[in-house]
C-alpha cells in the first residue's frame, strides 16, 4: 500500500482546492491584514518599514517552499501567510504612502496581477494550480499570489472606506461575498474554466478577509470593533492551526 504521506507521482506542491481551502485562504486573508495592520500601526514601524520585514520573510518562505520536494501544508500555509502580510503593508503603502489612492492602486496592481498570469501562461502554457510541480511554475505561482493579495488589500479599502466608496466593512464584505457565492454557482451550473474560476476566487477571498480584518481592529468610531491587533491576530492564527490539525491536506493531483 502505497505511503499516504508520499504524494502520488506528478503531484502538485500546492494544496488540492476543497472547501476546507477556502475556509482557510479567507481567514489566512484576515490574519494578513490584522498581522500587517500590528506591525505597521500597533508597533508603529509604518507601511514602508513593514513591507521590508514581510518582504523578507516572503522571500525566506518561498525560497523553502521551492526547495522541497513535496508538498508541505504547514510550510504551504506559511507562505501564503506571508503573501498576505506583505500585501496588506504593500498596498496600503501605494494607496497611502505615495498618495496614488485607491482607485490609481487598484488599476496599478490590477495591471501587474494579468501581466503576471499572462507572462505565466504564455511561458509555461498553463496557470492551472495543478501544474505548480517545477520551480518555473513555482516562481510564477507565487509572484502572482503576492500581487493578487496586494490587489485584494486596495480592492477592500477602495470598497470600504469613505475616500473610495464607502460602502462600510459590512457592505464591502456582502459584495464581495456575493461574488464568491456567484463563482461558486458557475462552478457548479456553468462550463466556464475552472481555471479562471479558481483566480476569480482567489482573488475575491483577500478583499473580503481584508474587510474582515478591518472590521475586527479598526476603530468603533470608523465602523470596527477595535480589537486588539496582536490578540486577533493571535486567534486567526491559533484557528489555521487547528484546521492543519483537524484537516489533513493532500497535493492537486496533476492532469495526464
Amino acid at each position: 500500500m502505497r505511503d499516504l504521506a508520499t504524494p502520488p507521482a506528478g503531484a502538485a506542491k500546492v494544496p488540492a482546492v476543497t472547501l476546507v481551502f477556502w475556509v482557510m485562504k479567507v481567514i489566512a486573508t484576515t490574519l494578513g491584514e490584522t498581522g500587517g495592520d500590528a506591525l505597521s500601526m500597533s508597533a508603529g514601524l509604518g507601511y514602508l518599514a513593514s513591507t521590508a520585514v514581510f518582504a523578507a520573510v516572503f522571500a525566506l518562505f518561498v525560497g523553502l517552499q521551492m526547495r522541497a520536494s513535496r508538498f508541505h501544508p504547514w510550510l504551504y500555509w506559511a507562505t501564503i501567510i506571508a503573501t498576505t502580510t506583505v500585501g496588506t503593508t504593500l498596498a496600503d503603502f501605494a494607496d497611502r504612502s505615495l498618495g496614488i489612492g485607491y482607485a490609481g492602486g487598484s488599476s496599478l496592481l490590477l495591471a501587474l496581477l494579468l501581466a503576471s498570469l499572462i507572462a505565466w501562461y504564455r511561458t509555461l502554457g498553463t496557470v492551472a494550480v495543478e501544474s505548480v510541480s517545477t520551480p518555473a511554475a513555482e516562481v510564477f505561482y507565487w509572484v502572482t499570489i503576492m500581487f493578487s493579495q496586494t490587489l485584494g488589500t486596495a480592492l477592500g479599502d477602495w470598497t470600504a472606506d469613505d475616500e473610495g466608496l464607502g460602502l462600510g466593512y459590512g457592505g464591502a464584505a456582502l459584495i464581495f461575498g456575493g461574488a464568491l457565492a456567484a463563482i461558486a454557482v458557475a462552478y457548479y451550473a456553468t462550463r466556464i474554466s475552472r481555471t479562471v474560476l479558481f483566480w476569480a476566487a482567489f482573488v475575491l477571498t483577500r478583499p473580503l478577509g481584508a474587510v474582515v480584518g478591518d472590521f475586527l481592529d479598526k476603530p468603533v468610531a470608523k465602523g470596527g470593533l477595535n480589537l486588539d491587533r496582536y490578540a486577533a491576530s493571535g486567534l486567526l492564527l491559533a484557528a489555521l492551526v487547528v484546521l492543519l490539525l483537524v484537516f489533513r491536506q493532500r497535493p492537486a493531483a496533476r492532469a495526464h
